[in-house]
């Protein structure tokens, strides 16, 4: 099963304000997401090639109280933008699954085009309640489909993200996930995503 960094989140108090600071501070730009009906938040994109960063925030406070990733997100956001959790791309999620038994479920939402975004993904709620931990995630459709993809305006030009910074216990973070040569730092401390490093061909954005 071959591992790679798919997206990280940023949980954020209002979705245009946090656009607009990336843009001014990071020179990246970022396009509309969609509606996460059932957990009362909604995200934009900032596409990096194979992968991107989610801004993620609460749009609906009543219906995001009452789940545990709305809940999750109102927590992280509650005294500013801070990262959230991320997620490693696989090709291959039933192996992932069948090793760590989780279960696989779906996701979809429409796109700005009109056309289905389509992924499985496994381990959501462990990464949602240790944010050390990835979840798995594996996309439907062509490579073209893939957000980190979208067509944006970044004053930088983006080359992926470098490395991610954790915080936790290692063999746990290790067995959880396997075999990999995922750019990956980890410090002992209390289990969280600390930082982010993203490539660009002007120097290196640190997000944390």
């Amino acid at each position: 099963m071959r591992l790679r960094i798919d997206h990280v989140a940023v949980a954020v108090r209002d979705l245009g304000t946090a656009a607009s600071r990336f843009y001014s501070e990071f020179g990246l730009d970022s396009v509309q997401g969609g509606r996460h009906g059932a957990w009362g938040t909604a995200n934009r994109i900032v596409p990096l090639g194979r992968e991107y960063v989610e801004l993620v925030g609460v749009v609906a406070p009543s219906t995001a109280a009452r789940s545990a990733f709305g809940r999750a997100v109102l927590e992280a956001s509650r005294d500013g933008d801070r990262l959230l959790f991320w997620a490693v791309g696989t090709d291959d999620i039933d192996d992932a699954a069948r090793r760590l038994t989780l279960e696989v479920t779906r996701g979809a939402r429409t796109r700005r085009d009109g056309s289905t975004l389509a992924w499985r993904n496994a381990g959501v709620q462990r990464a949602t309640e240790i944010t050390s931990f990835p979840f798995f995630i594996q996309w439907d459709g062509a490579p073209e489909m893939h957000p980190g993809r979208d067509a944006v305006a970044h004053r930088v030009t983006p080359r992926g993200i470098a490395w991610v910074e954790v915080a936790g216990d290692e063999p746990s973070l290790r067995t959880w996930l396997g075999e990999n040569d995922i750019p990956l730092r980890i410090r002992a401390g209390e289990p969280g995503l600390e930082a982010v490093g993203i490539a660009t061909t002007e120097g290196e954005i640190i997000l944390t």
